[in-house]
């Protein structure tokens, strides 16, 4: 038993006897728990030295703790906990079933109240959770790539429609520039925005049913206009504001 193992043990053990004896532990720096605490450090230590061959000090490498949820309980319950999560996931060679509880099981009453079960026993308790999860998991990755998959199509229909139309930004400037100018007027809602060549081209609603609103800038200058409404070009715009292009 490595120096680290020895003191999470002695750590575990030191909390179970104050807890069993007395219902409750003193804190970790009063005179009571540093001699149990040395207590139990010295009787694992030999009790390990017994049938292990002690390492020399020097050859000892700590390692780094691993990367686990914080544990919910009482300061006592936290750190009693913690040497048995690292215990008992030591003691799971599914790697998935070791995330996935590490994860799951975030209440340090779990792990105390499991600690006397064999490693047998302590699968067979979590092991139909840890399939339920998975189930669960699976149907909803399936489900989001079913999500995933029907936008594409919608997207790529939509691509198609207005490939079919002929709708592209340079024939709707086009439009836009031979419409017949009108007033101008505060803008309301956005029809589309179109790109092409240095300029960019935003299209607004206003008040005025009959008039929409044109923004445009281009590299040598902004401009502001009101054109005639025409409902073909509106429903383009739209069209071509609902692909994203």
């Amino acid at each position: 038993m490595d120096a680290k193992t020895l003191r999470e043990h002695a750590l575990v053990e030191t909390e179970r006897f104050f807890l069993d004896k007395f219902g409750t532990a003193p804190a970790e720096d009063s005179d009571e728990w540093e001699a149990e605490y040395r207590r139990q450090f010295n009787r694992l230590k030999s009790g390990a030295a017994a049938s292990i061959p002690a390492e020399p000090e020097a050859a000892i490498v700590e390692e780094k703790p691993p990367d686990l949820p914080a544990l919910i309980g009482t300061p006592a319950d936290q750190r009693w906990a913690f040497a048995l999560r690292s215990e008992r996931l030591k003691q799971i060679h599914n790697r998935d079933l070791r995330t996935w509880l590490a994860r799951a099981w975030t209440k340090s009453k779990e792990w105390i109240d499991s600690r006397d079960l064999t490693t047998e026993a302590f699968l067979r308790r979590v092991e139909p959770s840890y399939e339920e999860a998975r189930r669960k998991s699976a149907s909803e990755t399936a489900a989001a790539e079913a999500t995933r998959r029907a936008q594409e199509a919608a997207a790529s229909a939509l691509q198609e429609k207005i490939k079919a139309a002929g709708i592209s930004a340079a024939g709707l400037i086009e439009l836009i520039d031979v419409s017949p100018r009108a007033a101008s007027l505060p803008i309301k809602d956005k029809l589309a925005e179109l790109r092409l060549e240095g300029r960019t081209v935003r299209v607004f609603e206003t008040a005025n049913p009959g008039i929409l609103m044109v923004l445009e800038k281009r590299d040598d200058g902004r401009s502001d206009y009101g054109i005639e409404r025409d409902d073909g070009l509106v429903a383009d715009l739209k069209l071509f504001a609902s692909s994203g292009l």
